[in-house]
């Protein structure tokens, strides 16, 4: 086979781009109708399932419909009437920005070095610790409601900033000027119990084992498929109900998603992690997914696939009356992938979990596989039409008279991007135009699709660098506006709810540590039982504000004014702790107990030795001859 390694020699010039991020959302529930707008197209279409979605997508869940997606271990879900947009995904950022609806997030895991935050109309909400989290915006008023199940956020807008904790809830109203409320969390309602019978599904599962928590799409390999223990490879996956034909990268179509590039989107609800992780094998009469080590971080790809073939696939293949093609085949375990963007060598040998990526012959174990190699021609690629419908298989000549590439050399078109043929329900314009408040700045928008599709045409088949996709001179978003947190509230007042203050007010946490505690006035409502002044220890004469304060106003803790203390030391109940002490009375009775105790064994001792009157002594013998006396009166009796 004259199948040669074009890629090696292009590795050199890769190493100095950037790298795209590692981490994608995908959209992996769909209930109702769901729109979905890539990140540089004004078109509105149906949203797919396995879609990956990243910066500038957009989600509009219609009326009475709901959806869900993953990063990594959080779930997000999405009710009806919701305009969601993910204003910046990266390796460290997750900023989302939510125009009207219902959000809810379960967060599981959380890295010091990143972030995860919410923009609303009205004020920028920003997770702190993993939990239970939820957002709900009013269409009509400039309302918004943010829950905490459980966890801890931080609330910012309107040149203030609040921290929420478990069991808590905050309101916010206005726009330059916001008004919070920070009350206790209502009990669940529907929505809340369908979220949480959705979470309960991904507690606990047996890929664990296998695979990270964090793999995007690893929460339904349990549902759909077994792992089975193979020589060599460790666990392996093998999918459940799928034809006896089936092969991998072969029920789906193709998208252009950029930074990455050409995208396989698969038909299966399963169709994710094993498409964008890992390796196929075929062993035991089928195909089995291999994930590969376990790793923290798991580096997302586009599509781990070889690909074969170009504008001509070799003089003889003619592919839906045209000739010429493109043709792909699954990578095998042990096997370098090598994406088509730009990407440093830090970026491939990640991708390339224990692999070697110095080598300079490749086996390509999956290429005589059966039913492995798919081709198809350049419309069906281009148009991201279904792929099993159009493909078809190669013979060893004609594989044999291809190249193995690092991607499929075409350009993109506008229905690549949309990977859809059927339109979607566009939200409305107050949806899509009202602005949110931010707290960290987001990148620029994206430039125009149809303004760098020329340059996309240069380099057939490659994505443009990040500063392609999008410039400075692009502008900021008009739909975000800064939190404007002056630098002397960056500690935000701690607000305690109605019920049990004390059991919310937790110590600060990492990013609280750092902030002074003692410039901002805490504002602490009072506690339902009565008010006890005296009687007082010593050691409590100083009694608490929340105590003394009548309920009807609030307590500034610093500064204290001079009018306090007098008032503090006139309340303590000093003469009467003297008056009633009992203390020297009870010290008395002991040491007159003592020598009585000790003076009556001595009078014991003392008795034998004391002979004052022999009258005693005489008493004591008479009673001898009595007995000897009664026994002759027995005799005679």
């Amino acid at each position: 086979m004259r199948l040669t390694l074009a890629f090696l020699a292009a590795l050199p010039i890769l190493f100095a781009q950037d790298d795209p991020p590692s981490r994608v959302a995908r959209l992996n529930y769909i209930d109702g109708s769901i729109s979905m707008r890539p990140a540089s197209l004004d078109d509105w279409v149906a949203a797919e399932i396995n879609r990956p979605l990243t910066t500038g997508d957009n989600l509009w869940s219609d009326e009475a419909s709901r959806a869900e997606m993953h990063i990594g271990s959080a779930a997000l879900r999405l009710g009806s009437r919701t305009a969601f947009e993910f204003l910046n995904l990266d390796d460290r950022v997750v900023q989302i920005r939510l125009a009207q609806g219902t959000l809810s997030i379960r967060l599981r895991h959380l890295e010091e070095d990143q972030t995860f935050e919410v923009d609303t109309p009205n004020l920028s909400f920003t997770l702190l610790r993993p939990g239970d989290y939820r957002i709900d915006v009013n269409s009509d008023q400039n309302n918004t409601v943010a829950i905490v199940r459980s966890g801890d956020a931080e609330a910012s807008g309107g040149g203030q900033s609040v921290t929420v904790h478990s069991r808590q809830q905050a309101r916010a109203g206005g726009v330059d000027t916001t008004n919070y409320d920070l009350i206790e969390a209502p009990v669940r309602d529907n929505w809340d119990q369908w979220c949480a019978q959705r979470d309960q599904r991904e507690e606990h599962s047996e890929s664990a084992r296998y695979v990270s928590p964090e793999t995007v799409g690893a929460q339904d390999l349990d549902l759909y498929g077994t792992w089975s223990e193979q020589p060599d490879l460790g666990g392996v996956w093998f999918p459940r109900g799928v034809p006896v034909d089936w092969s991998p990268y072969h029920y789906g179509h193709w998208v252009w998603i950029e930074p990455w590039g050409w995208t396989w989107v698969d038909n299966a609800p399963w169709g994710f992690a094993p498409f964008h992780y890992g390796r196929w094998v075929f062993v035991a009469g089928g195909w089995g997914w291999v994930p590969g080590p376990k790793v923290v971080r798991p580096v997302y790809s586009p599509a781990l696939v070889a690909w074969v073939g170009g504008p001509r696939l070799g003089a003889s293949v003619s592919i839906g009356g045209r000739p010429g093609g493109v043709a792909w085949f699954p990578l095998g375990p042990g096997e370098v992938y090598v994406p088509a963007h730009r990407a440093s060598r830090t970026y491939i040998t990640r991708v390339n979990t224990n692999i070697d990526i110095n080598v300079t012959n490749v086996r390509y174990v999956n290429r005589t596989a059966p039913r492995a190699v798919t081709a198809v021609s350049e419309d069906t690629l281009v148009r991201s039409r279904p792929v099993a419908g159009a493909s078809v298989r190669l013979s060893g000549a004609q594989l044999e008279a291809g190249q193995i590439t690092t991607h499929a050399p075409y350009s993109p078109q506008r229905e690549s991007l949309a990977g859809s043929s059927n339109a979607g329900l566009r939200p409305s314009s107050a949806a899509i135009s009202r602005q949110v408040v931010v707290r960290r700045a987001p990148p620029p928008v994206a430039v125009p699709f149809s303004n760098r599709q020329q340059a996309l045409q240069a380099d057939p088949g490659r994505p443009l660098p990040p500063d392609g996709l999008r410039t400075p001179d692009a502008g900021r978003d008009p739909r975000v506006r800064p939190a404007t947190i002056p630098p002397a509230a960056q500690a935000p007042p701690v607000i305690a709810p109605s019920r049990r203050s004390d059991e919310y007010l937790r110590p600060p946490d990492r990013r609280e540590a750092v902030r002074p505690a003692i410039e901002t006035p805490v504002l602490v409502q009072p506690r339902p039982r009565p008010v006890e002044v005296a009687p007082r220890r010593a050691e409590e004469s100083v009694p608490r504000p929340v105590d003394i304060v009548p309920p009807s106003r609030p307590v500034e803790i610093a500064p204290r004014r001079s009018e306090e203390t007098p008032r503090i030391q006139h309340v303590e109940p000093a003469p009467r702790i003297q008056q009633v002490e009992p203390a020297p009375r009870r010290a008395e009775p002991p040491p007159v107990q003592a020598p009585q105790r000790i003076e009556r064994p001595v009078e014991r001792i003392e008795r034998p030795q004391k002979q004052e009157s022999p009258k005693r002594e005489e008493r004591r013998e008479r009673p001898a001859p009595e007995k000897k006396e009664d026994k002759p009166k027995s005799d005679k009796s």
